[in-house]
């Protein structure tokens, strides 16, 4: 069984803007991941999907609105929808990146919605997997985040960036895989396949160090990176099982300091989130989630209208 802790501490930064436009059943949800911007909008029983490229909202709010601009327009074409018709639909996006109200502020306003809501992107990943009811996440893509939903709310551990955090993500996993390719390079340890190959792909240690200096979290999150990292593990490689075991480690310490119980619900979302199964207590509760960050922004986006 998992210890009980105190609770960590919330993080929510949200930001919401006029509710007069008529309520219409439809709704409009945006996923705004770092690596990929997942749009939809529901109209009846219709949904429409599309994806652009990742956005953050911190690092370029510029290029996040443009990528959300085009995202909308995209949508309204599939839809056969007129923009003023769009314009009146409540939308909830949770946007990567997100730091503070004023930067949500700028973008609610860039954007031609009468009627939406932009929170970080942690929020619809919880609604979309827990619906309503009590658990935990553990959300592990590029970037990671821990969170448990109660009846009192949600509280969160993580989802720092991979300068100051973001453990067990993709990006933390083939940035320590290049930190221990470069430590075996000096003798601490031996070379595997695996970290050989990490550093004849990026040519040599001075060609590693070079990538490693101007890299961003997806870069390390390189898809080729991350499975090599992954399979290498399964085929038991010793650097590559260590890394797996860390990543656990810190998801089940994040549980823990969330004040997880074995007796709730523990999801597990995101694209490497579901490799760190084997690594992780018997004792945890697995579910399949109920449905995806999508799910969970058109369902926060319908609640603006209910309350419109």
């Amino acid at each position: 069984m998992l210890p009980t802790a105190p609770l960590a501490r919330a993080r929510t930064l949200s930001y919401s803007r006029g509710m007069d436009a008529p309520t219409l059943p439809a709704a409009i949800g945006v996923d705004g991941g770092a690596t990929t911007c997942r749009f939809a909008l529901r109209t009846g029983d219709r949904v429409v999907r599309h994806e652009g490229p990742g956005v953050n909202a911190t690092t370029d709010p510029t290029g996040a609105i443009d990528i959300l601009h085009d995202g909308l327009s995209q949508l309204a074409a599939m839809a056969d929808l007129s923009e003023p018709a769009l314009t009146k639909i409540p939308a909830f996006f949770g946007l990567a990146g997100l730091k503070d109200a004023t930067t949500a502020a700028a973008i609610a306003d860039a954007l031609p919605l009468t009627q939406i809501r932009i929170e970080e992107d942690r929020l619809p990943a919880v609604v979309g997997a827990l619906g309503d009811a009590p658990g935990s996440v553990a959300a592990i893509g590029t970037g990671s985040f821990i969170a448990r939903q109660t009846p009192q709310g949600i509280r969160y551990a993580g989802g720092w960036g991979l300068v100051l955090g973001d453990e067990a993500s993709g990006a933390w996993l083939g940035r320590e895989l290049l930190a221990a390719a470069l430590r075996a390079e000096d003798g601490f340890g031996a070379h595997t396949d695996l970290t050989q190959t990490a550093l004849a792909t990026l040519g040599g240690p001075t060609g590693t160090v070079q990538f490693a200096k101007d890299a961003a979290p997806k870069d390390f999150a390189a898809e080729t990176r991350v499975r090599a990292i992954l399979n290498a593990a399964q085929a038991g490689d010793p650097v590559a099982t260590e890394l797996m075991r860390r990543g656990a480690d810190y998801i089940e310490k994040a549980l823990m300091a969330l004040g997880h119980t074995k007796s709730e619900p523990l999801c597990l979302i995101g694209g490497v989130a579901p490799a760190f199964r084997p690594y992780l207590s018997p004792n945890l509760t697995l579910l399949r989630p109920k449905g995806t960050a999508l799910d969970g922004a058109l369902a926060l986006a319908a609640r603006i209208g209910m309350d419109g």
